[in-house]
Protein backbone atom coordinates (compact mmCIF):
# COMPACT_ATOMS: atom_id res chain seq x y z
CA UNK A 1 0.00 0.00 0.00
CA UNK A 2 2.94 2.20 0.83
CA UNK A 3 4.75 2.01 -2.51
CA UNK A 4 0.94 2.68 -4.49
CA UNK A 5 0.86 6.13 -2.44
CA UNK A 6 4.05 7.18 -3.35
CA UNK A 7 3.63 5.86 -6.98
CA UNK A 8 0.22 7.83 -7.74
CA UNK A 9 1.32 10.91 -5.34
CA UNK A 10 4.51 11.34 -6.74
CA UNK A 11 6.18 11.69 -3.10
CA UNK A 12 7.83 8.66 -1.24
CA UNK A 13 5.87 7.04 1.42
CA UNK A 14 7.21 4.69 4.31
CA UNK A 15 4.18 3.36 6.79
CA UNK A 16 6.04 3.82 10.29
CA UNK A 17 2.80 3.89 11.93
CA UNK A 18 -0.75 1.70 11.82
CA UNK A 19 -3.45 2.62 13.96
CA UNK A 20 -6.78 0.65 13.70
CA UNK A 21 -10.28 2.39 13.76
CA UNK A 22 -13.49 0.94 14.66
CA UNK A 23 -17.02 1.64 13.83
CA UNK A 24 -17.62 -0.05 10.62
CA UNK A 25 -19.71 -3.05 10.12
CA UNK A 26 -19.11 -3.50 6.41
CA UNK A 27 -15.09 -3.06 6.57
CA UNK A 28 -12.00 -2.57 8.54
CA UNK A 29 -10.43 0.34 8.54
CA UNK A 30 -6.78 1.35 9.48
CA UNK A 31 -4.78 4.86 9.81
CA UNK A 32 -1.37 4.63 8.06
CA UNK A 33 1.34 7.36 8.92
CA UNK A 34 4.96 8.00 7.99
CA UNK A 35 5.53 11.06 10.69
CA UNK A 36 4.40 13.55 8.56
CA UNK A 37 1.26 12.22 6.39
CA UNK A 38 -1.35 10.24 7.53
CA UNK A 39 -4.23 8.54 5.03
CA UNK A 40 -7.33 6.36 5.92
CA UNK A 41 -7.69 2.78 4.62
CA UNK A 42 -10.55 0.53 4.27
CA UNK A 43 -9.82 -2.94 3.97
CA UNK A 44 -11.75 -5.88 3.50
CA UNK A 45 -11.44 -9.66 0.89
CA UNK A 46 -10.29 -9.40 -1.75
CA UNK A 47 -12.75 -9.69 -3.75
CA UNK A 48 -14.17 -6.70 -2.79
CA UNK A 49 -12.34 -4.37 -4.60
CA UNK A 50 -14.67 -3.25 -7.00
CA UNK A 51 -16.60 -2.02 -4.59
CA UNK A 52 -13.57 0.15 -3.36
CA UNK A 53 -13.49 1.04 -6.94
CA UNK A 54 -16.73 2.01 -7.23
CA UNK A 55 -16.28 4.29 -3.94
CA UNK A 56 -13.88 5.89 -4.94
CA UNK A 57 -15.41 6.87 -8.35
CA UNK A 58 -18.32 7.73 -6.35
CA UNK A 59 -16.36 10.32 -4.19
CA UNK A 60 -14.38 11.91 -7.21
CA UNK A 61 -18.18 12.26 -8.69
CA UNK A 62 -19.41 13.95 -5.85
CA UNK A 63 -16.44 16.12 -5.30
CA UNK A 64 -16.46 17.34 -9.19
CA UNK A 65 -19.77 19.13 -8.24
CA UNK A 66 -17.53 21.38 -5.85
CA UNK A 67 -20.81 21.38 -3.44
CA UNK A 68 -20.28 18.54 -0.22
CA UNK A 69 -17.00 18.05 0.86
CA UNK A 70 -15.57 14.47 0.59
CA UNK A 71 -12.46 12.61 1.41
CA UNK A 72 -10.51 12.72 -1.80
CA UNK A 73 -9.47 9.09 -2.69
CA UNK A 74 -6.02 8.27 -3.50
CA UNK A 75 -5.43 4.61 -4.69
CA UNK A 76 -7.25 1.17 -4.42
CA UNK A 77 -5.80 -2.01 -5.26
CA UNK A 78 -4.88 -5.52 -3.44
CA UNK A 79 -2.10 -6.33 -1.26
CA UNK A 80 -1.81 -9.62 0.98
CA UNK A 81 -4.68 -11.13 0.18
CA UNK A 82 -6.99 -8.30 1.13
CA UNK A 83 -8.33 -5.48 -0.92
CA UNK A 84 -7.80 -2.03 0.07
CA UNK A 85 -8.90 1.87 -0.52
CA UNK A 86 -6.86 4.74 0.52
CA UNK A 87 -8.44 7.59 1.23
CA UNK A 88 -7.27 11.90 2.15
CA UNK A 89 -7.21 11.53 6.28
CA UNK A 90 -9.70 14.24 7.41
CA UNK A 91 -9.33 14.93 10.82
CA UNK A 92 -13.22 14.68 11.47
CA UNK A 93 -15.42 15.86 14.48
CA UNK A 94 -19.02 15.68 15.20
CA UNK A 95 -21.01 18.22 12.93
CA UNK A 96 -22.82 20.82 14.75
CA UNK A 97 -26.28 22.78 14.18
CA UNK A 98 -24.06 25.40 12.25
CA UNK A 99 -22.95 22.06 9.75
CA UNK A 100 -25.98 21.09 9.31
CA UNK A 101 -27.48 23.47 8.20
CA UNK A 102 -24.60 24.23 5.77
CA UNK A 103 -24.80 20.49 4.71
CA UNK A 104 -28.39 21.74 3.82
CA UNK A 105 -27.58 24.01 1.61
CA UNK A 106 -24.79 22.21 -0.17
CA UNK A 107 -26.38 19.11 -0.09
CA UNK A 108 -29.12 21.26 -2.75
CA UNK A 109 -26.20 22.10 -4.77
CA UNK A 110 -24.88 18.64 -4.94
CA UNK A 111 -28.52 17.68 -6.16
CA UNK A 112 -29.14 20.23 -8.78
CA UNK A 113 -25.87 18.40 -11.21
CA UNK A 114 -28.06 16.06 -12.75
CA UNK A 115 -27.97 13.28 -15.84
CA UNK A 116 -29.67 12.43 -19.05
CA UNK A 117 -30.38 8.78 -17.43
CA UNK A 118 -31.03 7.42 -13.85
CA UNK A 119 -28.75 5.09 -12.36
CA UNK A 120 -25.03 5.32 -12.75
CA UNK A 121 -22.16 4.16 -15.19
CA UNK A 122 -21.48 1.23 -12.97
CA UNK A 123 -23.21 -1.07 -10.08
CA UNK A 124 -22.11 -0.45 -7.18
CA UNK A 125 -23.12 -1.43 -3.41
CA UNK A 126 -24.86 -0.50 -0.65
CA UNK A 127 -23.70 -1.85 2.47
CA UNK A 128 -22.14 -4.78 1.00
CA UNK A 129 -25.38 -5.70 -0.94
CA UNK A 130 -24.90 -5.38 -4.67
CA UNK A 131 -26.80 -1.96 -6.20
CA UNK A 132 -27.62 -2.34 -9.46
CA UNK A 133 -27.58 1.04 -11.58
CA UNK A 134 -28.15 0.21 -15.25
CA UNK A 135 -29.18 3.18 -16.73
CA UNK A 136 -32.87 3.88 -17.41
CA UNK A 137 -34.81 7.21 -18.32
CA UNK A 138 -37.86 5.95 -16.15
CA UNK A 139 -37.71 6.38 -12.81
CA UNK A 140 -40.34 4.76 -11.99
CA UNK A 141 -39.36 1.50 -13.64
CA UNK A 142 -35.77 2.11 -12.24
CA UNK A 143 -36.90 2.46 -8.62
CA UNK A 144 -39.38 -0.98 -9.37
CA UNK A 145 -36.88 -2.97 -10.78
CA UNK A 146 -33.17 -2.03 -9.55
CA UNK A 147 -34.64 -0.80 -6.27
CA UNK A 148 -37.64 -2.40 -4.21
CA UNK A 149 -37.61 -5.52 -6.85
CA UNK A 150 -34.40 -6.31 -6.46
CA UNK A 151 -34.34 -6.24 -2.27
CA UNK A 152 -37.38 -8.09 -2.43
CA UNK A 153 -36.65 -11.07 -4.28
CA UNK A 154 -33.37 -11.08 -2.34
CA UNK A 155 -35.47 -11.51 0.44
CA UNK A 156 -37.22 -14.28 -0.61
CA UNK A 157 -39.95 -13.85 1.92
CA UNK A 158 -43.18 -14.57 0.72
CA UNK A 159 -45.34 -11.91 2.64
CA UNK A 160 -42.66 -9.14 1.18
CA UNK A 161 -42.86 -10.49 -1.99
CA UNK A 162 -46.62 -10.66 -2.08
CA UNK A 163 -47.23 -7.43 -0.25
CA UNK A 164 -44.26 -5.75 -2.39
CA UNK A 165 -45.72 -7.07 -5.74
CA UNK A 166 -48.56 -4.92 -5.15
CA UNK A 167 -47.39 -1.75 -4.54
CA UNK A 168 -44.78 -2.27 -7.40
CA UNK A 169 -47.47 -2.65 -9.92
CA UNK A 170 -48.87 0.49 -8.83
CA UNK A 171 -45.99 2.57 -8.51
CA UNK A 172 -47.27 5.42 -10.93
CA UNK A 173 -50.05 6.20 -8.27
CA UNK A 174 -47.59 7.71 -6.15
CA UNK A 175 -45.81 9.95 -8.93
CA UNK A 176 -49.28 11.56 -10.82
CA UNK A 177 -48.29 15.20 -11.07
CA UNK A 178 -44.45 14.69 -9.85
CA UNK A 179 -41.32 14.50 -12.39
CA UNK A 180 -38.12 14.09 -10.76
CA UNK A 181 -35.02 14.83 -12.45
CA UNK A 182 -31.66 12.42 -12.53
CA UNK A 183 -30.01 14.20 -9.80
CA UNK A 184 -27.07 13.30 -8.26
CA UNK A 185 -27.35 10.65 -4.74
CA UNK A 186 -25.17 10.28 -1.94
CA UNK A 187 -27.01 7.20 -2.21
CA UNK A 188 -26.55 5.92 1.83
CA UNK A 189 -26.81 9.01 3.90
CA UNK A 190 -27.27 8.64 7.44
CA UNK A 191 -25.85 9.88 10.52
CA UNK A 192 -23.15 8.02 10.84
CA UNK A 193 -21.89 8.95 7.04
CA UNK A 194 -21.80 12.98 8.13
CA UNK A 195 -18.96 14.95 10.08
CA UNK A 196 -17.60 17.71 10.00
CA UNK A 197 -13.72 19.01 9.76
CA UNK A 198 -12.23 22.57 9.04
CA UNK A 199 -15.16 24.07 10.03
CA UNK A 200 -17.14 22.31 6.86
CA UNK A 201 -19.62 19.47 6.80
CA UNK A 202 -18.04 16.40 5.27
CA UNK A 203 -20.24 13.13 3.74
CA UNK A 204 -18.42 9.63 3.24
CA UNK A 205 -18.92 6.33 2.57
CA UNK A 206 -21.56 6.99 -0.64
CA UNK A 207 -23.48 4.71 -2.82
CA UNK A 208 -23.77 6.79 -5.92
CA UNK A 209 -26.28 7.11 -8.38
CA UNK A 210 -28.62 9.47 -10.46
CA UNK A 211 -31.75 9.05 -8.91
CA UNK A 212 -34.73 11.33 -7.13
CA UNK A 213 -33.29 13.89 -4.68
CA UNK A 214 -35.99 12.65 -2.45
CA UNK A 215 -34.15 9.63 -1.99
CA UNK A 216 -31.50 11.15 0.04
CA UNK A 217 -33.70 13.42 1.76
CA UNK A 218 -35.94 10.63 2.78
CA UNK A 219 -32.92 8.40 4.11
CA UNK A 220 -32.23 11.37 6.29
CA UNK A 221 -35.23 10.90 8.06
CA UNK A 222 -35.13 6.98 8.63
CA UNK A 223 -32.31 6.87 11.31
CA UNK A 224 -32.38 10.86 12.88
CA UNK A 225 -29.54 12.96 13.45
CA UNK A 226 -30.15 15.37 11.19
CA UNK A 227 -31.14 18.84 12.71
CA UNK A 228 -33.80 20.99 11.73
CA UNK A 229 -31.68 23.75 10.14
CA UNK A 230 -30.81 21.16 7.74
CA UNK A 231 -34.30 20.90 6.55
CA UNK A 232 -34.75 24.21 6.87
CA UNK A 233 -31.80 25.43 4.74
CA UNK A 234 -32.13 22.31 2.00
CA UNK A 235 -35.96 24.23 1.49
CA UNK A 236 -34.76 27.44 1.17
CA UNK A 237 -31.93 26.28 -1.35
CA UNK A 238 -34.63 24.12 -3.25
CA UNK A 239 -37.52 23.20 -1.41
CA UNK A 240 -39.13 19.49 -1.98
CA UNK A 241 -42.90 18.75 -3.40
CA UNK A 242 -45.72 18.02 -1.11
CA UNK A 243 -45.95 14.25 -2.19
CA UNK A 244 -42.41 13.72 -0.26
CA UNK A 245 -44.08 13.30 2.84
CA UNK A 246 -45.90 10.20 1.22
CA UNK A 247 -42.84 8.96 -1.24
CA UNK A 248 -40.04 8.87 1.71
CA UNK A 249 -41.59 5.80 2.88
CA UNK A 250 -41.25 4.43 -0.12
CA UNK A 251 -37.74 5.31 -0.81
CA UNK A 252 -36.96 4.45 2.68
CA UNK A 253 -38.11 0.67 2.09
CA UNK A 254 -35.52 0.21 0.16
CA UNK A 255 -32.97 0.98 3.27
CA UNK A 256 -35.31 -1.28 5.74
CA UNK A 257 -35.37 -4.04 3.11
CA UNK A 258 -31.48 -3.87 2.42
CA UNK A 259 -31.24 -4.09 6.36
CA UNK A 260 -33.64 -7.09 6.49
CA UNK A 261 -31.20 -8.84 3.77
CA UNK A 262 -27.88 -7.78 5.59
CA UNK A 263 -29.16 -8.16 9.17
CA UNK A 264 -32.41 -10.02 9.49
CA UNK A 265 -34.22 -9.45 12.75
CA UNK A 266 -37.08 -6.62 13.17
CA UNK A 267 -36.66 -5.08 10.12
CA UNK A 268 -38.48 -8.03 8.21
CA UNK A 269 -41.28 -6.44 10.30
CA UNK A 270 -40.44 -3.05 9.82
CA UNK A 271 -40.61 -3.58 5.94
CA UNK A 272 -43.76 -5.51 6.20
CA UNK A 273 -45.69 -2.14 8.22
CA UNK A 274 -43.90 0.18 5.67
CA UNK A 275 -45.48 -1.47 2.60
CA UNK A 276 -49.14 -2.15 5.03
CA UNK A 277 -48.65 1.84 4.96
CA UNK A 278 -47.86 2.12 1.23
CA UNK A 279 -50.39 0.09 0.18
CA UNK A 280 -53.05 2.12 1.98
CA UNK A 281 -52.41 5.30 0.01
CA UNK A 282 -53.48 3.36 -2.80
CA UNK A 283 -57.21 2.15 -1.17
Amino acid sequence: MARHISDVTGTPFAARAQQAVGGGCINTATVLQDGERRYFVKLNDAARLAMFEAEAEGLTEIAGTQSVRVPQPICAGRANGSAYLVLEYLDLEGASARHFEQLGHELALMHRATHKHFGWGRDNTIGSTPQINTPSNDWIEFWRQQRLGFQIKLAGDRHLLNKGERLMADLENFFRDYHPAPSLLHGDLWGGNVAACGGRPVIFDPAVYYGDREADIAMTELFGGFSARFYQAYNEAWPLDPGYKTRKTLYNLYHILNHFNLFGGGYGAQAERMLDSLLSELR
